[in-house]
């Protein structure tokens, strides 16, 4: 038997078009503001990626580039101007920064309204209290793939391997918000490999790569697979041994092709409900 791939990408092409069909009927343009730190080469494919896809959801997208050296207070500043800017909806500035500049202060300093990452202590704690804010891209885009897919996580026990503040935290609250029974797995659980067997639904993002082997799945379950790494031969993996999964699953997401499109999706999404919650077209 093999499990059923959940397309990621497909999802992620519907939810564009609905994005774009809804910024057309507005009178005015979602502003994306990106900020580029230095000049690591995956964060740069990765910003272009978002341009093109702002761009052609209708978004008015901007790549403000600026170079390793910048110091933190140049880079407060520019966020603090683009705060005031009545045409920016959304702020991103994309991590990793470089070692001089705290990630946290930057993440403090973007208005929560316009913080379309999610990232915002304000926001995470919107989301933990069950009160509607502005989520985490990836895990808002896991959800997605979960109800596109009909695999609903209501009554279902679902483990998170991982507990980053990007990812496993908020997936976490929105499981929950789900109704579903949430267990945290990370690296100092007990006994992992049992405590994932135990699961209907698990989503990897432990950020090692293919970790989570075929006999840690229970017959059936549904595997999101969060992780992405390039092997030294060249090939892309997840935290999940696809090969062996995809044996003994009901369901599961390849990499790539799996959660990653979904990412980007969420974020022109997250600009959308910013900007209109801005205008107070939307409650906040």
């Amino acid at each position: 038997m093999t499990a059923r791939l959940i397309d990621g990408k497909a999802v992620a092409a519907s939810l564009r078009a609905e994005i774009a069909a809804r910024v057309a009927t507005l009178r005015f343009r979602p502003g994306l503001s990106v900020i580029l730190v230095g000049d690591d080469p995956a964060s740069a494919v990765y910003v272009r990626r978002k341009d093109r896809a702002a761009e052609a959801a209708g978004l008015a997208a901007q790549t403000i580039r600026l170079p390793a050296a910048t110091p933190e207070a140049a880079l407060l500043a520019e966020i603090r101007r683009l705060n005031a800017d009545p045409t920016v909806d959304g702020i991103l500035v994309q991590l990793p920064l470089p070692p001089a500049i705290r990630t946290e202060a930057v993440i403090d300093a973007i208005d929560p309204a316009k913080d379309v990452d999610g990232f915002h202590p304000w926001n995470a704690g919107l989301l933990a209290a069950g009160r509607p804010a502005l989520v985490p891209c990836t895990p808002r885009g896991i959800m997605r793939l979960l109800e596109s897919s009909g695999l609903l996580p209501a009554g279902k026990r679902a483990l998170v391997l991982g507990r980053s503040n990007i990812v496993g935290r908020p997936l976490a609250a929105l499981l929950l918000a789900a109704d579903a029974t949430v267990t945290v797995a990370h690296s100092r659980t007990r006994d992992l490999p049992a405590e994932c067997r135990r699961a209907d639904i698990l989503i990897a993002a432990a950020g090692r790569p293919e970790l989570v082997r075929g006999d840690w799945i229970a017959p059936e379950a549904t595997v999101i697979d969060v992780g992405i790494h390039r092997r030294p031969d060249g090939r892309l993996v997840g935290d999940v041994a696809y090969a062996e999964a995809i044996k003994i699953a009901g369901a599961i997401t390849p990499v790539p092709g799996g959660v990653g499109p979904m990412t980007i999706a969420c974020l022109l999404e997250n600009t959308v409900t910013a900007a209109l919650r801005r205008r107070d077209v939307l409650p906040s």
